[in-house]
């Protein structure tokens, strides 16, 4: 009988290393690892890192250091680090943090079960040297498709998968890997949708590590999704870097719009959500099937990052104040319940005053559910590294506070004008705090992690997974307190 090998995963970052986490773990209990929870249970922690900003960076370090403190004192034998900061420093990053006994990139993650074996065992595998993942794609989109390159999360020509999988692990695109297992019993799961981006916003690090822009197949995807279904899912979140430039290189910009209502259709799923929108590819059809179409969200999760054009301009981005409320002011006119949600960098190089004044004039007027706000930072190998103008680092804090405290007040206001709307609420959670039985789930313009949630005034009759009518009666700051429609009608 072969030996008992354990392996824990624990993902930072956002919903995109959710999903490679979970190829991971496909990979590995196909090879006969047993997944736990607890890293202090396993005989390996794997750590899928983040590498987008400083914090996250030291986020992901402080969750090395920790993972390896188990070796101290439980059963861990070895900690490895995957994932985007894993790819974008490679060997400089195992030469940096020794406490690491592996720093794994996107290559490996076809052969991660030999790799955690061979350090498992002792043995080294060589860190890869940090490139430019754009270079390894062709120039044009179109000829991307049959690259021999290695992406999480898509469905390539890598392997055959084994034909006696466990229980639970399945190929999410029939016969090719890669393969994926559920960490977790959430209702809600992300499918990624495609990976990189050609854009070039001159403050951002992500292209050269994901790489440039590359479309999964519409058939992967809606296999992904039924297969999800049948694990007990009832919303699928599509991910990518940019969502709207889904299909230009399949030879289709507009695919997006017929995949939505495909996957809709799938039985067992209630809700279909899109999240990282570019405002501006929005088109008009896609605000139509966004707006419009059964099962799907009317939810605009638009990358805005500043209204002022000068600043925009500055970061290699398009719009302005007064375009970007047109953009709002059109989906309001679709679908009035809508969800909005943008993250805005403060701080940038050369932002003024009243660039400044112009960011808060956008955000007053924008109505916006959830606001994410970030000073600027540089990150090495952006065009921004080099700009001249760049801004004290207390004044950069004071931005940040002030327009944090502005958007902290303007998305509770948004939440208390939602008061009295009826809701399609997905029940995530039922348990029980210090104040007694809690219910906990989401409307259509909350997304998980990054927005707020409707919490219950009773929770009879609501299970996790199922989807319910219920009505706004108050607000807890961005959060909403709901009466499920049943309750209420009972109480007549």
């Amino acid at each position: 009988m072969p030996e008992r090998r354990t392996v824990a995963l624990v993902t930072l970052g956002c919903a995109r290393n959710e999903v490679d986490s979970e190829e991971l773990a496909g990979r590995l209990a196909a090879d006969g690892w047993e997944l736990v929870e607890n890293a202090t249970d396993a005989d390996v922690a794997v750590v899928n890192t983040c590498g987008f900003v400083e914090a996250a960076k030291k986020d992901s370090v402080d969750a090395l250091l920790e993972a390896n403190d188990l070796k101290d004192h439980g059963r861990t034998q070895a900690v490895v680090a995957v994932g985007c900061m894993a790819e974008r420093y490679g060997k400089d990053l195992a030469e940096a943090l020794p406490e690491a006994d592996g720093v794994l990139g996107f290559d490996d993650y076809a052969d991660i079960s030999d790799r955690l074996q061979t350090i498992l065992n002792g043995g080294i595998h060589a860190s890869h040297t940090p490139r430019d993942r754009r270079k390894l794609l062709p120039i044009s989109p179109a000829e991307r498709q049959d690259a021999a390159v290695a992406l999480p999360g898509h469905a390539q020509e890598i392997a055959p998968a084994p034909a006696d999988l466990p229980e639970g692990v399945a190929p999410v695109s029939g016969p090719r890997a890669p393969l994926r297992r559920r960490l977790g019993t959430s209702p809600v799961a992300s499918v990624k949708l495609a990976s990189g981006c050609d854009r070039r916003c001159s403050f951002c690090a992500i292209p050269s590590f994901r790489g440039s822009f590359i479309s999964r197949r519409p058939s992967d995807v809606l296999q992904e999704t039924r297969w999800l279904a049948e694990q007990g899912v009832k919303e699928v979140m599509l991910v990518s870097e940019n969502n709207t430039s889904y299909g230009k290189d399949l030879g289709d910009i507009r695919l997006l719009e017929t995949l939505l209502p495909e996957l809709a259709d799938v039985d067992g799923i209630e809700r279909i959500r899109v999240s990282y929108l570019q405002p501006a590819e929005m088109r008009p059809g896609l605000i139509d099937v966004l707006t419009s179409t059964p099962k799907v969200a009317p939810y605009f999760d638009l990358s805005f990052q500043h209204s002022a054009p000068g600043v925009l301009r500055a970061m290699r981005r398009f719009g302005d104040t007064d375009r970007f409320l047109e953009l709002l002011d059109t989906i309001r006119g679709k679908a009035p319940q809508a969800g909005a949600r943008s993250n805005f960098i403060v701080g940038f190089p050369g932002e003024t005053e009243a660039d400044l004044a112009e960011l808060e004039r956008f955000l007053t007027g924008a109505r916006l559910d959830a606001i994410g706000i970030f000073g600027y930072s540089d990150e090495e190998g952006t065009e921004a590294v080099g700009y001249e103008n760049k801004l004290d680092a207390d004044v950069i804090a004071e931005r940040l506070a002030h327009i944090s405290q502005l958007a902290e007040e303007l998305t509770s206001q948004r939440a208390e004008e939602r008061v009295g709307e009826t809701l399609q609420v997905l029940v995530e959670s039922v348990d029980s705090d210090e104040d007694g039985p809690v219910a906990v789930g989401r409307a259509a313009h909350q997304a998980p992690e990054t927005d707020g949630q409707v919490v219950f005034t009773a929770r009879e009759g609501l299970v996790p997974g199922r989807m319910v009518e219920a009505k706004a009666v108050g607000t807890e700051g961005v959060d909403l307190v709901a009466e499920h429609h049943e309750l209420a009608e009972a109480a007549r």
